[in-house]
């Protein structure tokens, strides 16, 4: 498709693969195999595929190469794979690009099971360093020159703490390392990672991307070279290739992604303005309000706040608890990037398992909320909000 298009376009029609029926909508190939009219074209296929020509779901699917195709060319990478969530998508990422004895950097402002991932590359014999990812001087103190990856997300999860994608890179490419970034949270509408030196974008397409809360799906981009060589050969052998069924789905997410971010972020910005201040909160986080520590990075790098927003409870646990309690538009669940409007509590949730002081490092108090905004009326959202911390 041609790279002339803007993005909305290219989210409803890049990547369109139509059968000899000409169907308008993108065709569902639920089949798990291929046949191959020879056993000569068989032979030949194992050697090398063309870009549409399929051996085994697990490998590729018309309908998933759709979708993967589709992304590639609205994040302007040269390919992508998808998998079967987000942490799929994360686990081999990393996998595909270390091994015993590799040293990686990370930031440690990330979800949970991110953090668990790089403790089992650990157990395998690759050397992790954990860092403040916010200050650019920890990275210049964390790398080595056999350092092979820096980690991070670019908006952290749930501290909403913006990373330098750029100088990041800058410091990491010097070393040879690779760059690798899970984007979820900025959502690939205000993602520039790619022309700020990122080398590995990594999305969970259950947040935004699908954006109705209804399947699991993740996907890795970079270049041709690194997708189809290392990180297929680990998906495809490891068993984590996302379903047909799923990346249909999230091919019909993805046509309404631009309209549903921007307005959950317009949401997000105009709740954290109308309740900045309020008494009952020791803190109000959002990337967008002009007190955030990285405010300005936040505008430079994503061109807007988010979609997210932290409440800090001064009441601690069960302020938090009320809160949620009281909201009636706002469903306590601890997904993100939905049409619908979600709260969760970290400390209690997504973030148990960490230790306390782990959690205290990374900025998780026990009164803290995070909520991730839908595409609801605004003015009900914040009726709705400031409610519930009046109930609080």
């Amino acid at each position: 498709m041609t790279k002339d298009w803007n993005t909305r376009t290219k989210l409803v029609h890049d990547g369109i693969r139509r059968s000899q029926y000409g169907e308008m909508a993108e065709a569902l190939f639920l089949t798990q195999g291929f046949v191959y009219p020879s056993a000569e074209v068989a032979e030949a296929r194992f050697i090398s595929s063309g870009p549409d020509e399929f051996i085994y779901a697990r490998y590729g699917n018309p309908t998933t190469r759709m979708f993967e195709d589709r992304m590639a060319a609205i994040e302007g990478t040269e390919d992508g794979f998808a998998c079967a969530s987000g942490m799929a998508a994360i686990n081999g990422a990393l996998m595909a690009l270390v091994k015993p004895g590799d040293h990686v950097v990370a930031a440690r402002q990330m979800f949970g099971s991110c953090l668990h991932v790089l403790k089992v590359l650990a157990t395998f014999g690759v050397e992790v360093t954990l860092i403040d990812g916010a200050d650019l001087a920890n990275w210049r103190a964390a790398v080595r020159p056999e350092t092979k990856v820096c980690f991070f997300e670019s908006v952290s999860n749930p501290g909403l703490e913006v990373i330098d994608i750029k100088g990041v890179a800058g410091i990491a490419h010097a070393v040879g390392a690779v760059v690798v970034v899970d984007n979820a949270f900025a959502s690939p509408i205000f993602s520039r990672a790619v022309a700020l030196g990122a080398d590995v974008i990594v999305y969970s397409a259950t947040k935004h991307i699908d954006g109705g809360g209804r399947v699991l799906g993740g996907i890795v981009l970079g270049t041709r070279e690194f997708i189809r060589g290392p990180l297929e050969t680990y998906v495809k052998h490891t068993g984590g290739a996302m379903s047909p069924f799923h990346a249909w789905i999230l091919l019909s997410g993805l046509q309404t992604l631009d309209l549903r971010v921007r307005a959950q972020a317009a949401n997000a910005a105009a709740v954290a303005a109308a309740v900045v201040g309020h008494a009952k909160l020791a803190r109000t986080i959002y990337p967008g309000l002009a007190d955030h520590p990285q405010h300005a990075l936040a505008m430079a790098q994503m061109g807007a706040g988010g979609t997210l927003l932290c409440l800090d409870l001064a009441g601690g646990k069960a302020a938090a608890f009320r809160f949620l309690d009281a909201m009636k538009i706002v469903s306590i669940s601890n997904n993100l990037g939905d049409a619908k409007s979600i709260a969760t509590h970290p400390a209690t949730t997504t973030h148990k398992n960490l230790s306390a002081e782990d959690r205290a490092t990374i900025g998780i108090t026990e009164g803290l909320v995070r909520i991730s905004m839908g595409i609801e009326d605004t003015a009900d959202l914040v009726a709705d909000i400031r409610g519930a911390l009046d109930a609080a």
